[in-house]
């Protein structure tokens, strides 16, 4: 991704800090509410990533006063006049963004303050490690709108299970964060001076790994559940196998035997 490229992008700033990408939803005035041209930028964003890229890792939030307020009201406006098929592929373009989030070959740590609502929560459930602020609110609220958390259910549930996204879809109630971390939709909650520290940990850790590693981890967990018993021994076997004889699972052995620091270690 070059700096020519990141200079087109209005909705979102991006900034490399060595191994580490710097994604932060940029609309303060509505508290980085979705929209049309957000939704095209954060897809182009994760998309281009790839496992020996420039990035290692990416930390995505947001500025002002909310990590992420759902959809923008203006494009809620355009909605009620799209057809049923524009409104198809406005539901698809936004899939496209959660699902580029998701499957990205890089870890994403979500660093959440105050709201993630609606969408904005269907964003932190994308994230492989979320730490969030003391004072973050989250709530998947469609149904107080008369519509329903269609497009990000598939990501929720698979983080949170159907029991506890059964309650929170039907009520579109707000929970804090301690609740969120409690039902897996968040992984460490700080206090909001030492939210930063705490984002800082969590990338060390990530950088501590091989990268290629991690996304052999971000898949398996991403394909077993689909798989069945014998699927899963054979495909298990062959990741393991083909992790070993890499050069990178090669030089981890060695320096774990040598009693030193792999090479791909970022220091």
């Amino acid at each position: 991704m070059s700096e020519t490229s990141r200079d087109t992008y209005s909705q979102i700033q991006v900034q490399q800090a060595g191994a580490v990408l710097y994604v932060t939803l940029n609309r303060p005035e509505v508290r980085n509410a979705f929209n049309p041209r957000m939704i095209v930028e954060l897809t182009a964003v994760f998309a281009g990533l790839s496992v020996g890229g420039e990035s290692r890792a990416v930390v995505l939030s947001g500025t002002g006063a909310a990590f992420c307020a759902g959809a923008d009201l203006t494009w809620m406006r355009d909605m009620a006049g799209y057809s049923h098929d524009e409104n198809v592929a406005d539901a698809l373009r936004l899939v496209a963004m959660l699902e580029a989030v998701d499957t990205s070959p890089v870890p994403v740590i979500g660093r959440v303050h105050g709201a993630a609502l609606g969408g904005g929560a269907g964003l932190v459930a994308c994230c492989d490690i979320v730490v969030a602020a003391t004072d973050a609110q989250f709530g998947f609220t469609e149904a107080r709108l008369g519509l329903a958390p269609a497009t990000i259910a598939p990501l929720v549930l698979r983080k949170i299970g159907p029991g506890h996204a059964r309650a929170l879809f039907v009520t579109g109630e707000r929970f804090d964060a301690q609740r969120a971390e409690r039902i897996g939709l968040v992984h460490r909650v700080a206090e909001r001076e030492a939210l930063d520290a705490a984002v800082a940990e969590a990338v060390a850790n990530i950088l501590s790994c091989g990268p290629a590693a991690i996304q052999a981890c971000k898949q398996l967990v991403a394909a077993l559940p689909r798989l069945s018993d014998e699927a899963v021994r054979a495909y298990t076997a062959e990741t393991i196998a083909a992790l070993r004889a890499a050069p990178e699972g090669q030089e981890g052995m060695r320096a774990f035997l040598e009693k030193r620091r792999p090479c791909f270690v970022e220091s």
